[in-house]
């Protein structure tokens, strides 16, 4: 393989072979990598009429054979088998006509900083699929349908821990030419060329006529070979079945025009057969590369774009308080399950009344539905006049949708959130529902604190920097303290001004919990959760995830109980107002809860603590 990078000349990859697994009956609940072992023949088949067709180079059915795809079918063990066998079938279809290069593509989880999963980890992981591959004896290796240069980088370093076997690195964008993070052509150009990656450009995305702009862009930036292998067009649906339109000649044509443009390496991915193969491969028997030659700048995609953020005491009044180092009391609200807004503002009106810094607004806690947080604050803001913390969560919505509401939000003039993953909808009255979870709470707090520096995920700017206050959660009580301590660091790392702890009913978790993150420390909330009742206090002890509940608190709401729901109350106030005394010196605030949407009950907590007299 490295002698077909280094003769200059134009060579052909094979073509799909998910479609021709499918179209010969394979479903598509079946790991397709597991056939290497279950079903050779016809793998070994598909890559023999590829070669019959002038393929110079096979892919090895290994897209999805890494730990983290194979885990889902129970095969995470059998990792370097699966890939040792492609690389087998691959060769005894070669002949020695075509060479073989070992396919790796994403691993199906996000990694940081959009994911809970660290470069290290996915270094590792792509590690096991590399080792399968190069003991099998492979020429090379095709990182292919990237969306996530980090995570390209990361197999890519996999790759040279094994030797120095050539690499071709292709990431795929979408119609309007960027990827799923907005990275454009140019800027990806560049980051795949300072990856070190011996061959860079485009797979999949949405056909040809959107991957040759692509390309162009790409080959004015880089000096490297580029390498182009697009979908045979896009999917339609014909009857029950999706259907790939872009005929053979279709696609040599634009092979032409791909290799006319520089284009070393040609070669289909979904949708794309034999045949286009084949027709592809009447055009690369003449097709020579032009020279380009550019200047590439070696700065990191966006670097010079990036503003500095607004400081914190002039993004809002909250942000002031927490930059001040004043104590701040917020208390949490539910937004209405209708459209109705009344009880909302009334609420509100009470809160601010009563001398609170700010209002949460919830996002429809444990899955159910309710009015959105977004338009929410709106509403409080626009008609009571005090500021909002806005709980956005990463569950309902992908990345681009995520990044959409905040800049409506930003336009609207919200400035405070408090980012969470949220619950499962599962959770919910809804169980048939689907959650996103495109990114975690790490990820879009990455994301807010690029909007603060005027530039989206992909680099590219957006005007003036937004001005949001990013909060986030903290459970002080969780079982895996390490774990709980290192995402903390990353929230940290990602941009968080402040955090919010779970209801907290033991100080001295509270406090073992800041010795850990001292080294992180930002202005931390407490969270405080007043008990209406015994039952109350039963539920957030055995069903609210992360939520630690002393027996010894439950023991005093049973013994109140006995003498009646007044005095049941009266204990859950108390008990709250101790853990506010206790948690003082340890925390800058108070994040109040309002059970069962019981404002009078938080606001009743925060005069009987002294926290806010005037409550």
């Amino acid at each position: 393989m490295r002698r077909l990078i280094e003769d200059n000349r134009v060579h052909l990859f094979d073509g799909a072979m998910g479609t021709l697994l499918y179209t010969r009956g394979v479903f598509v609940n079946v790991c397709y990598d597991e056939l290497n072992l279950s079903r050779p023949e016809l793998v070994r088949r598909i890559h023999e009429e590829y070669v019959a067709a002038g393929a110079e180079i096979l892919e090895t059915n290994t897209f999805g054979a890494n730990p983290v795809k194979l885990s889902s079918y129970g095969l995470d063990r059998r990792t370097e088998e699966i890939n040792r066998a492609a690389v087998r079938l691959a060769r005894e279809a070669a002949g020695g006509a075509a060479t073989v290069a070992g396919a790796i593509g994403p691993l199906g989880i996000r990694i940081e900083p959009w994911g809970p999963t660290s470069m290290e980890e996915a270094v590792r992981l792509f590690g096991r699929q590399v080792d399968g591959l190069v003991s099998g004896g492979v020429d090379g290796f095709v990182l292919e349908t990237f969306s996530d240069v980090s995570e390209l980088q990361c197999a890519l370093q996999a790759v040279r821990a094994s030797g120095d076997l050539p690499v071709v690195a292709q990431v795929t964008v979408g119609p309007d030419g960027t990827t799923a993070y907005g990275a454009d052509a140019r800027s990806l150009g560049r980051a795949l060329e300072e990856s070190g990656a011996d061959v860079v450009g485009l797979n999949c995305s949405v056909g040809p006529a959107v991957m040759l702009d692509a390309i162009e862009e790409i080959a004015e930036v880089t000096t490297r070979p580029l390498s182009a292998q697009p979908n045979a067009g896009l999917p339609r649906t014909v009857g029950d079945r999706q259907i790939y339109l872009a005929s053979p000649d279709y696609l040599a044509q634009y092979a032409r025009r791909m290799i006319d443009l520089g284009v070393r390496f040609v070669g289909g991915c979904c949708g794309t057969t034999p045949a286009h193969v084949k027709a592809m491969r009447d055009v690369v028997v003449s097709g020579q590369p032009r020279n380009v030659t550019v200047s590439v700048p070696r700065d990191l995609p966006g670097a010079d774009r990036l503003s500095d953020p607004v400081p914190l005491e002039r993004r809002s009044a909250w942000g002031r308080r927490l930059a001040r180092g004043e104590t701040v009391a917020s208390v949490e609200v539910l937004p209405p399950h209708g459209w109705d807004r009344s009880a909302l503002v009334e609420t509100a009106r009470q809160l601010k009344l009563a001398g609170v810094d700010a209002v949460n607004i919830v996002d429809s806690p444990r899955g159910g539905s309710r009015m959105g947080a977004v338009p929410a604050a709106l509403i409080v803001e626009r008609e009571v006049g005090i500021e909002t913390v806005v709980h956005y969560t990463c569950r309902n919505k992908n990345m681009f949708g995520m990044i959409s509401d905040l800049l409506g939000a930003a336009a609207a003039g919200l400035r405070n959130l408090l980012i969470v993953s949220g619950d499962p909808p599962s959770m919910g009255p809804y169980p048939d529902a689907t959650a996103v979870f495109d990114i975690d709470s790490i990820g879009l707090t990455n994301v807010v604190q690029g909007l603060n520096r005027g530039v989206d995920p992909g680099g590219s700017p957006i005007g003036a920097p937004t001005e949001f206050v990013v909060g986030v959660a903290a459970n002080q009580g969780a079982v895996d303290r390490e774990r709980e301590t290192r995402r903390f660091a990353y929230k940290v790392e990602a941009g968080a001004d402040f955090a919010v702890t779970q209801p907290v009913f033991d100080v001295a978790s509270l406090e073992r919990f800041l010795a850990d993150v001292d080294a992180w420390r930002i202005p931390v909330l407490a969270g405080i959760w007043p008990c209406l009742s015994l039952r109350n206090a039963e539920f957030l002890a055995n069903e609210m995830p992360g939520v630690i509940v002393p027996g010894s608190v439950v023991e005093r709401m049973r013994s109140a109980e006995a003498s009646g729901p007044e005095a049941a109350l009266a204990e859950g106030i108390l008990i709250a107002c101790e853990v506010i005394g206790a948690a003082r010196p340890y925390v800058q605030g108070f994040h109040i809860s309002a059970p069962a949407g019981r404002a009078d009950v938080a606001l009743r907590t925060l005069r009987e603590s002294g926290v806010k007299a005037t409550a």
